[in-house]
Order: structure tokens, then C-alpha cells, then sequence
């Protein structure tokens, strides 16, 4: 018999298909500190998952191969029993599995490498197919010109046909430089793991982390694609008191003021379409799965 919290079989089918013969799905989650993490929003969406559901590390990808210790330098701590330790800039990959569902998660969190992207991509995604991975999830930041005071942006793309269909995505028509999060994406691809890329706006005027308006957006995001419910109370308040921090900031600033009103009367005009009935049952639909946690 399932529990309350439990995900309906039918319905989990329907967004995340098992392997043939499997019961079970798993995703890999992915974001990298550095170019693709404005205000770190990314890596630390998955700190609190990872914490959340009670990650435990299972490999790493050494950085001997992939970085330029002069730029990412490693760094020396004092341990619990009084010894000094180096802490070198690893790649950790852990695994976990959501409560109450069929879904595990393999969390992959590093820094942008500085040498040997494909070879290193080719090295995680050896890894991936070890841990038997069905679904790839990639999580970003970057800088825009988007109002803190106004949801923060999140942008879903895939390049997978069926699992845009499924998702009603859309394809990515982005052109330019990308870091290791767009290169992981084509790679993933290739080797035939339907890929998910996530990324949220930060406003470029308060780009310094945290920035946990936009984590919390990210893991709203992460939340519909899972079909899974987040406590993240703690975190709406935090963002409620990072937005309302800016906005004594900006009140202090007659030319920030007036270019964050031009922003958001820009953003408000863009999203007057998005007030439909689609937006609102989703919105509905999240607030269902977080009552059902909820209840005992």
C-alpha cells in the first residue's frame, strides 16, 4: 500500500519513464560553481537537496587532469582534531533517494574545470552510466536584466524530442559562449541520456551571493519536474528578506531606483500573456503536493 506521500504510479510513469525492466528512475542533477552560477543560486539549490534527502557521497572526479591550481586554487583547513588539511577541488558525486517515491538522485556538484572539458564530461558521464543514470538534469545562473522585485525567471530547455513533448518544453535557440553546463548537456545527449537544462536570471545589479530568490526558483522548477514537494519555507523567508534588503538598498539610490521601476514595468509587460489558467494550475498542483506532504 502506498502512503500519502508517496508519488501515483500512473502519474510517475507518465513524467519520468524507468528503464525497461526497471522500477525505478534515476536522475542526475548537475551544476558547477563559477561562469555558470550567478550568485551561486545553482550550487547551492543542490547544498539543500542534497542535505535534504541525505546525499551520500559515491565517487569523485579527481582534479589533477582538469584544473589550473593558480586559478582554482586548493585550500587549507584546520580539522576537528587539530591538524591542517588540504582540501582539493574535487568533484563530488553522491547519491540519494527521494522519500516516498521511485526516484533516486545522483548529485554532481564541482567547479568549472579549466582544461579537458570533453575528456572530463567523458569521465562523469563513465560514471553516470555506472550508477545506471536514466535522466539528466543541469542547473544554472546567469546574470540578466531582470527586477528583484518580480519572480525571478526560470528557463527550461530541452533537446530531447520525446522528453520535450512530454514536458512541453522547448528547444534551446540559444547561440554564444556556453560553459561546462552546455557542453555536459550536448555530451549527455549524445550518449543517449534525455537531457533537462534549468536556468535562473539573477539581476546582474545584486549578482553577489546568496541569491536565494532564485535557488528558491530553481527548486520550484526542480519540484514540477520531479513531482515532489520541498519544505521550503525557511527558504521563501530568506528570499522574502533578501528582496526586501535590496529594495532599502535601491530606495537609497535615485539611479537604481528608476532603472529597477524601468525593469519591472518591462517585466510586467512581458509577462500580462502568462496570466493564464495553465500558470495557475501548476501553481495549484504545487500547493497540492506540499499540503500532501504536510498531513500526517
Amino acid at each position: 500500500m502506498s502512503s500519502d506521500n508517496e508519488v501515483p504510479a500512473q502519474e510517475f510513469r507518465r513524467l519520468l519513464e524507468p528503464a525497461a525492466g526497471d522500477e525505478r528512475v534515476t536522475v542526475l542533477m548537475a551544476a558547477f560553481e563559477g561562469w555558470n552560477d550567478a550568485g551561486e543560486a545553482a550550487s547551492d539549490a543542490l547544498k539543500y537537496l542534497h542535505h535534504l534527502w541525505g546525499a551520500k557521497r559515491v565517487a569523485v572526479i579527481e582534479p589533477d587532469e582538469y584544473y589550473d591550481f593558480q586559478f582554482t586554487r586548493p585550500e587549507v583547513h584546520q580539522t576537528a582534531a587539530g591538524t591542517r588539511k588540504i582540501k582539493w577541488p574535487v568533484t563530488k558525486i553522491a547519491k540519494a533517494t527521494i522519500p516516498g517515491t521511485a526516484i533516486d538522485v545522483i548529485f554532481v556538484h564541482g567547479i568549472e574545470p579549466s582544461y579537458r572539458w570533453r575528456a572530463y564530461t567523458a569521465e562523469l558521464l563513465a560514471k553516470a552510466a555506472a550508477l545506471n543514470v536514466n535522466y539528466v538534469l543541469l542547473v544554472g545562473a546567469l546574470l540578466a536584466d531582470v527586477p528583484h522585485s518580480r519572480p525571478i525567471p526560470v528557463t527550461a530547455t530541452c533537446d530531447d524530442a520525446e522528453l520535450r513533448e512530454r514536458f512541453e518544453l522547448e528547444a534551446s535557440e540559444y547561440e554564444g559562449p556556453i560553459g561546462i553546463v552546455g557542453v555536459l548537456n550536448e555530451l549527455a545527449l549524445l550518449a543517449g541520456l534525455p537531457t533537462i537544462s534549468l536556468w535562473a536570471a539573477v539581476p546582474h545589479y545584486v549578482a553577489q551571493a546568496p541569491s536565494p530568490k532564485a535557488e528558491l526558483a530553481l527548486l520550484n522548477k526542480v519540484e514540477d519536474f520531479l513531482q515532489v514537494a520541498l519544505p521550503t519555507a525557511e527558504l521563501l523567508d530568506d528570499a522574502q528578506a533578501w528582496e526586501r534588503g535590496v529594495n532599502d538598498l535601491a530606495a537609497g539610490d535615485p539611479e537604481i531606483a528608476a532603472y529597477v521601476r524601468q525593469l519591472e514595468e518591462a517585466k510586467d509587460t512581458e509577462d500580462l500573456p502568462e496570466a493564464t489558467g495553465e500558470s495557475i494550475a501548476k501553481e495549484f498542483e504545487r500547493y497540492l503536493r506540499r499540503r500532501g506532504k504536510d498531513q500526517p
